[in-house]
């Protein structure tokens, strides 16, 4: 007894019996008010913030091309409307270095309905009233046949060539192409410049580099969403082949949970093991083939990313990596083969419990909902925020001026003293932004939108597991069940949790924000101090990141367990958090044991669905079966469906295996205090069931007669 004592004292002290203890205490009162007013606040703040940003942004500017004007090509219900493309007077002008860090080209941008086909410079059209009328429609307006070739080129009506251009994202770049080892645009590798002088091709190709950046990127990111629109409704039918197959592994385990559990095991070691048979075989097939004993550090960066599956390092890489998780996994299951049989009671229980209250397999879709409109909310809000800046205008001139690169007002600048001074500059539209106090006050405002998704994020995630813990939790200290339980457990729970406990609710979820906004400084920190790096503050930044990402996990299972003692007891959050930690302290041996072992159970059921779901689409989409090699889609990189499909499974299972791990860590919270508050005699017997008691060794005694 003296030990004991000591253990406790330094544990807290255990719960002690209370014959009026009937389950979630109903009688409760509101908690941690001030956080919950402190929420509503800044609930209210946020959507003021997203009333200014809707009236003050302007999402065109992300989805059309602007001119020199500050006009938008494309626009339906403007003049603009059928004018999509956006031509450049003088793409090699392009090639300037300040292009790169003004991202606008010193050159004049109109709106056109095509791209132009052909060569054609001025002069030369000048002379055909055909080719004129043709070479007008790349022109500003006010260009008339009596203007002399001088006059339109001093007033920059025109521009002095064309050359044939293709549409790249609703912009016209130089057909450029290459025969023989020489860079050509329209089939030739040498054009007039409008002036007499022939140019070579090649020059173009500095000025098109720099207005497509990020030109590659955006060719594979165009592919991808082809590809989408192309298998959108084969990835849609591998989702819900995910969720009937994650309901049917649920439903299962209700009746048979031993069995499935193993089966779970075997599965999860079949399909790996199979994994690795396959990379290897394609390891072996690529033996001798041209190019394959290329190492992956030769062959770089590549866009096509099925280039890295014809490298034979790539296949044994996958080797590798998959050998290792079986063997890590099969060791596990060594090691912790005599629990196992208890996590299995665990989950059985937790099995009847889902059984009495059917309606938690469908309370994820609720969270879904939810964080679905906080996502909507964030992202349309940082849409409009970063695009509710003003349109500015600079001067751009190709000989020395002093106001070049000066802002200036398009609308009077003909008769501009900066004009008079510069005959050859002109005013064109640069970039947005503004030096208004809202201006100023952007970024603050894209950190308080930043910082109120994580917050309405987790306070919808912390809801969910305090109205499923109280749910469960009035199955397990319902005497007799399922008639001692509520009529309608979950309902009831979150009702209770919304009504009394939205402050604990914002406290918990608070508390997780401020470090995970902590998190995400620490990464833009390091982006851009990333050139100004030396090795001491790199490892000091690691060290941040490691810390801080550690007291994440940390308080997340903190809160999970501290939202449940809310949804027992009713007490702030405070208060439950420190329950729930003596509580586990106390119970130590069994949290490593029952809790985690049970954990691990489930993440493999959900290693499973993803891996019987993944090797379906793998085959469907790559074509390797010639059964579907008609049905599927030919796509240009086929893993981009697959990887939909993978990680769509994967949300989809955790949302349903999501609901038997808080099941699972509710039961086992109110088992430790069931073994607590009472020692199995007739005046108090154990809650838990009679499968839970015999695994564990425990037994009601029942009363003696007289």
């Amino acid at each position: 007894m003296p030990e004991d004592a000591a253990y406790y004292g330094k544990n807290g002290e255990p719960r002690k019996y209370d014959a009026s203890f009937k389950g979630p205490i109903q009688n409760r009162g509101c908690t941690d008010i001030v956080c919950c007013i402190l929420f509503i606040i800044a609930i209210l703040g946020y959507i003021a913030v997203g009333i200014l940003a809707w009236s003050q942004g302007d999402p065109r500017k992300v989805i059309y091309p602007t001119d020199s004007r500050g006009q938008f090509c494309g626009q339906a219900g403007t003049p603009l409307e059928n004018k999509r493309m956006l031509f450049y007077f003088n793409i090699m002008k392009c090639a300037s270095p300040m292009v790169l860090l003004e991202f606008q080209c010193p050159t004049t941008q109109m709106c056109v309905e095509t791209c132009p086909e052909k060569f054609m410079t001025l002069i030369k059209a000048y002379s055909n009233s055909k080719d004129f009328e043709y070479y007008k429609k790349f022109c500003k307006e006010g260009v008339t046949n009596t203007m002399s070739v001088p006059e339109i080129l001093r007033q920059g009506l025109c521009p002095a060539m064309l050359t044939p251009s293709k549409p790249f994202t609703r912009r016209c770049f130089p057909a450029l192409g290459q025969i023989g080892g020489k860079i050509t645009v329209g089939n030739v590798t040498q054009f007039d410049d409008g002036s007499g002088t022939m140019k070579d091709a090649k020059d173009l190709l500095d000025g098109v580099k720099n207005a497509t950046v990020a030109i590659e990127a955006r060719q594979v990111v165009m592919k991808i969403f082809e590809d989408y629109t192309q298998s959108w409704y084969w990835i849609l039918l591998g989702l819900v082949i995910a969720m009937l197959t994650s309901l049917l592994f649920i439903i299962l385990l209700r009746f048979l949970a031993g069995i499935m559990v193993w089966i779970i095991i075997a599965l999860v070691i079949v399909v790996i093991g199979y994994g690795i048979f396959h990379c290897v075989m394609e390891y072996i097939a690529l033996k001798g083939e041209p190019g394959s004993n290329v190492t992956l550090q030769d062959l770089g960066f590549q866009t096509d990313l099925t280039i890295y599956l014809q490298i034979r390092q790539t296949w044994l890489a996958f080797v590798i990596i998959l050998a290792i998780v079986e063997l890590v996994i099969i060791l596990l299951l060594i090691f912790l083969r005599k629990r196992i049989l208890i996590a299995i009671a665990l989950i059985k229980e937790a099995s009847r419990a889902i059984g009495h209250v059917m309606s938690s397999l469908f309370y994820p879709l609720f969270t879904f909902v939810l964080l679905a409109m906080v996502i909507a909310y964030w992202a349309v809000t940082a849409v409009f925020l970063s695009t509710s800046n003003e349109p500015i205008y600079k001067i751009f001139n190709d000989t020395v001026c002093e106001h070049s690169r000066k802002t200036c007002e398009p609308a009077n600048y003909t008769t501009s003293p900066e004009k008079a001074e510069c005959p050859a500059s002109e005013c064109l539209f640069a970039f947005y932004g503004g030096e208004t106090i809202y201006h100023k006050y952007l970024i603050g405002l894209q950190f308080y939108n930043v910082f109120l998704f994580f917050w309405c994020a987790n306070f919808v995630t912390a809801l969910g597991q305090m109205t499923l813990a109280g749910a469960f939790a009035s199955y397990y200290w319902a005497f007799v069940k399922p008639d001692d339980m509520p009529a309608f457990p979950v309902f009831s729970s979150l009702g209770r949790s919304l009504r009394y406990h939205t402050g604990s609710l914002a406290f918990g979820s608070l508390i997780l924000s401020i470090i995970q906004i902590i998190r995400v400084l620490l990464e833009y920190l390091d982006h851009k101090l990333k050139d100004a790096h030396n090795k001491c503050t790199r490892f000091l930044m690691c060290c941040l990141k490691c810390c801080f990402w550690c007291l994440e996990k940390c308080i997340k299972f903190l809160n999970r367990n501290a939202y449940i003692m809310v949804a027992i007891y009713g007490k702030n959050f405070c208060s439950s958090a420190r329950d729930a930690f003596f509580l586990l302290m106390r119970n130590m041996i069994r949290v490593a044991v029952l809790d985690k072992v049970t954990d691990f159970l489930l993440f493999l059921g959900k290693l499973l669905v993803v891996g019987l779901v993944g090797v379906f689409a793998f085959f469907f989409f790559s074509g390797r079966v010639k059964a579907f090699e008609d049905t599927a889609p030919h796509l240009n990189y086929y893993w981009v469906p697959i990887l939909t499909v993978v990680i769509g499974s994967y949300l989809i299972a955790h949302g349903f295996f999501s609901v038997y791990a808080m099941c699972v860590d509710t039961l086992f919270l109110c088992f430790c205090e069931d073994l607590e508050r009472n020692d199995g005699s007739a005046e108090r017997p154990y809650m838990m069931s009679e499968s839970l008691r015999k695994v564990l060794n425990k037994k009601n005694k029942t009363p003696v007669a007289d």
